[in-house]
Formats: C-alpha cells, sequence, structure tokens
C-alpha cells in the first residue's frame, strides 16, 4: 500500500503541492494530469528524490526515502539519465550494485532482463548509440534490477513506437500478474484506461479524484470526464486552465 497524508510541497514560498492525501491499493494505479500538474514532483517525494515541505509518505508500510524503502521500490524518471560510455549491460549491473539483494546478480540475469524489455540484442552496444526508444526500453530495465514490489514509471511509454509500447504494456501487466505495484504517471488518456485498476487526478498540485476508472468516467470518454473535472475545478477556484 501506498499512502502520502497531507503533502505540501513548496519553493520559495510558492506551494506546488497543496494538503496532498491519497492511499493507493490498486496494483495499476495511473496518475493522470496535464503538463505540470504536480505528477512529477510526488512521484519524486515518494521515491525519496525530493522531500516533503510538510506530510508524511509511506510506501509498503515504510518511510519514503529509507533505504530500506529504496530496496522494495524501483523508479524510470520522465527523461532517464545514462552514462553512455557504458554497453546496456554495464549500466545494468552498475545499477544492480546500488542495490543490497541484487548484488548476487549475474549478467545472465541482467540479459535476461534486457531480453524482458527487448534490447537484449544491444546489449553489447554503448548507451550512446542507443536510439531513444531503446534507452526508454534500458530506463525500464534499470527500473526492474532489483526486483522490486513497488514500481513507480513517469511516462514510461514515451518516445516509444506502437510496437513498443503494447510491448511495455504488455510488461506491465505482468508485473501485476507477479504480485507487483506499479504507479505511473502519465498525460495520455488512452494509457490510463487501458492499463489501470485505479486512476488519481491532479491539477496544480491538488488531487482532484481518486477511485476506479469507471466509477469516474460513468459511461463517458474519460477525455470528456477529465476535462469536465479540471474545468469545475478552475471555476471553482476562480482561475485558468494552464497549458503548459
Amino acid at each position: 500500500m501506498i499512502e502520502l497524508s497531507h503533502i505540501t510541497k513548496a519553493y520559495k514560498k510558492r506551494k506546488v503541492v497543496d494538503d496532498f492525501t491519497l492511499t493507493v491499493h490498486a496494483p495499476i494505479f495511473g496518475f493522470l494530469g496535464q503538463n505540470g500538474a504536480g505528477k512529477t514532483t510526488i512521484m519524486k517525494m515518494m521515491v525519496g528524490l525530493t522531500l516533503s515541505t510538510a506530510g508524511t509518505i509511506t510506501i509498503g508500510g515504510k518511510p519514503a526515502g529509507e533505504a530500506a524503502t529504496k530496496e522494495m521500490t524501483g523508479f524510470m524518471p520522465e527523461s532517464p539519465y545514462f552514462y553512455e560510455r557504458l554497453t546496456g549491460l554495464e549500466f545494468l549491473r552498475f545499477c544492480g550494485e546500488l542495490f543490497q539483494k541484487s548484488r548476487a546478480k549475474t549478467d545472465d540475469d541482467y540479459g535476461a532482463l534486457l531480453k524482458k524489455v527487448g534490447i537484449y540484442g544491444a546489449k553489447d552496444r554503448y548507451v550512446s548509440t542507443y536510439s531513444k526508444g531503446m534507452k526508454q526500453r534500458l530506463g525500464f530495465a534499470q527500473a526492474l534490477v532489483n526486483d522490486p514490489e513497488y514500481i513507480f514509471l513517469d511516462e514510461p511509454l514515451d518516445g516509444l513506437d506502437p510496437v513498443g509500447r503494447k510491448e511495455m504494456k504488455t510488461i506491465i501487466r505482468a508485473l501485476k500478474a507477479e504480485g507487483r505495484n506499479v504507479f505511473f504517471n502519465s498525460h495520455i488518456l488512452y494509457d490510463i484506461e487501458e492499463l489501470c485498476d485505479e486512476m488519481g487526478i491532479v491539477h496544480s498540485g491538488k488531487l482532484l479524484y481518486a477511485g476506479p476508472v469507471k466509477a469516474f468516467t460513468q459511461g463517458k470518454s474519460l477525455e470528456e470526464r477529465f476535462v469536465e473535472t479540471v474545468e469545475a475545478h478552475v471555476q471553482k477556484e476562480g482561475g485558468a486552465i494552464s497549458v503548459a
């Protein structure tokens, strides 16, 4: 279970996340919002890359950011960073060394992970030669390198061609079948509707909805309901919809 309780994040007194509370039980949870809504900031707090100004976050009952919590979580950022003079296999080996429970893994184990994401054939090539889609797959692989129970993915399907998107969706569903929990950010409505058991909508750092996808759509398209929800919130707050 993932729990965020009254989370606030402020930069120079400007709140980018405001009294945010969310409990996630669903095996695949999609976090939906416009660009700049606060999705990435919230995810970075969950995986311990930045601290909240106020509030608490627990992952599987453990405080976010602690070493024991990081051992059971995997994270793929929106724009993964790579040491491009390493090969794909060397990069995964390096990532594995960061976790206590994966230090005994062999090159065969890492090779199996590269097969899982579809780039085994490029395992001995330098990452600098990888296409954007291949780097996205490698970023996915490093998020799984420590066999995490909780996997956080920030726009995981960005930059993939249609075949790659289908393959990554198959992997996400397989992770659910293995008993793992996947939390992913997206601004692509179709991906949320197709993959997720439950979803949350964030706008300007505030939670507008959390629950089952079908309960939210109420027979309408997800796009129509999403726009209605955001517009209603904006009218209530007396502001304007951001297009950032």
